[in-house]
């Protein structure tokens, strides 16, 4: 008991990486408007300002797996955990866009690494029975992270509505919306992005009472610190002896060196999977959703304070969804899991394509833009339920599978590069499909949640052919069972 206490503990704290990983991502959604207002940004300039964090992300995920083998995933978490402080910091605090673009991709240099080495470690420490659940930690914390990071944005808007409304007749709503406006113009957003400083200090603290991975001990001949890890997450040395017997075989010395090349035929087939469940990951459009829910909400008929809490709606129904997929996931399977993700995603995100191509038009601005706007209540309504049908999906299946499923599908020696593989494809997917929503939506929605539905069924056709179940098995031997196709 004691045992799995400490394996709790110790993957929880291995999972704030995950919660500012969630968080980081989320909180850019209540600034967007703000970030196009202050530096004078177009529709492209706009989706650069917030896909910017994701070029970090995409170098993060690169270049962690080797410092991860080479010095530990515990002393990568340290690092991972300082950028995240330094960049809530200096994006708050930025003059200009280029400063805020270069402390964002820190940020995401953080959140490319804590994509890659907070599950490896977890898996690393868990045993195969709870494996799946202490991994999906993970996603859990994503998911939280980005609802505090929803309901944070929310709360500082309130807060600035409150401020921005004293002084003025309160029957003068138009008065009030427009300083509302100014100060979050001014310092609301930067208020949004600075509060992540706070759980970025905490998780850096709490780091210290985590012990190293017991299996990269192991492959640095550090055998006696290996045993002693060990002993205190299995608690009986009968155990502890088969553990670190099972573990050696699998980093015999011929094999485990880290110069092994990695892009070889014997290693196709978990390169090929890593490759596309991260691929479908983001195809999806589920980081486009959260970076943009406000100003989707807003242009269904929301209003800027409607669509912060219906984003924390969405949030909740993600967290929900998260732990409904956390409980299952060891029991239902990864396999099963995505096969009624998949469904949920074709269904709903056909819904919202619908509702944009039959309710909604361009309509010009005072300023001579042109925004799309929804010619009906209802309408609204509809891609807000459809918007949560898709979030409910995402968690229950790829939210909830994705991280776990890379970190098991490849050998010991081999799943720092492997995770990086996997996390790199999810943040090249994401910054893409982040850069190019803005453009394509302000000229039509349906087109958009369309091509996400079209890859989704991709998705179905590819868990149906290609996707192995990784239930309950043994991290030795699933290798086994790669390396034998």
């Amino acid at each position: 008991m004691k045992s799995n206490l400490f394996i709790l503990r110790c993957a929880i704290v291995a999972a704030l990486g995950g919660f500012l990983f969630g968080f980081d991502t989320a909180v850019i959604s209540g600034a967007v408007d703000s970030l196009q207002t202050v530096f004078e940004l177009n529709a492209w300039g706009k989706g650069f300002a917030v896909a910017s964090a994701l070029i970090g992300t995409v170098i993060g995920s690169i270049v962690v797996g080797r410092p991860a083998d080479a010095f530990g995933r515990r002393s990568v978490m340290f690092v991972l955990a300082g950028f995240y402080f330094v960049s809530a910091v200096g994006s708050a605090l930025a003059p200009d866009v280029v400063t805020f673009i270069v402390f964002r991709m820190i940020g995401g240099l953080a959140v490319g690494g804590a994509s890659v080495v907070a599950p490896m470690y977890i898996a690393e420490i868990a045993p195969p029975a709870s494996r799946g659940r202490l991994v999906a930690l993970v996603q859990f914390n994503i998911v939280f992270g980005i609802l505090v990071a929803f309901a944070s944005n929310y709360l500082i808007a309130q807060y600035g509505r409150g401020v921005s409304a004293a002084g003025i007749d309160a029957g003068d709503a138009v008065a009030i919306e427009a300083a509302f406006r100014a100060w979050l113009d001014s310092s609301g957003w930067r208020l949004m992005l600075g509060i992540e400083a706070v759980p970025a200090l905490a998780y850096l603290l709490l780091l210290f009472g985590t012990p190293r991975s017991p299996r990269w001990l192991l492959a640095r001949h550090r055998e006696d610190e290996a045993r002693a890890v060990l002993a205190r997450l299995n608690s009986g040395s009968a155990d502890t002896d088969a553990l670190v017997d099972d573990i050696k075989v699998s980093l015999d010395s011929e094999r485990d060196s880290l110069k092994e090349p990695f892009f070889q035929k014997k290693y196709s087939r978990p390169i090929m999977l890593a490759v596309a469940i991260a691929a479908f990951n983001q195809l999806s459009g589920i980081n486009a959703i959260l970076y943009y829910a406000p100003t989707i909400f807003r242009s269904a008929g929301f209003g800027e304070q409607a669509g912060l809490l219906n984003s924390v709606g969405l949030g909740l129904m993600n967290l929900v969804f998260t732990m409904i997929g956390l409980a299952l996931i060891d029991h239902f399977g990864r396999k099963r899991l995505m096969l009624i993700g998949s469904i949920g995603y074709i269904v709903s995100l056909g819904v919202a394509a619908a509702a944009f191509f039959t309710q909604s038009q361009l309509v010009e601005t005072e300023a001579g833009g042109v925004v799309r706007e929804f010619t009906s209540q209802a309408g609204g309504y509809v891609v807000f339920a459809s918007l949560l049908v898709f979030i409910a999906s995402h968690a229950v299946g790829q939210g909830a599978v994705i991280w776990v499923f890379i970190s098991e599908i490849f050998p010991n020696r081999l799943r720092a590069r492997g995770q990086a593989l996997g996390s790199f494809t999810h943040w090249i997917f994401a910054a893409g499909i982040s850069q190019t929503f803005p453009l394509i939506a302000e000229q039509s929605g349906g087109y958009v949640f369309a091509f996400y539905a079209l890859c989704m069924v991709g998705q179905l056709v590819w868990i149906l052919v290609a996707m192995p179940e990784t239930k309950g098995v043994p991290l030795e031997e699933i290798e086994k069972r790669m390396e034998s196709k």
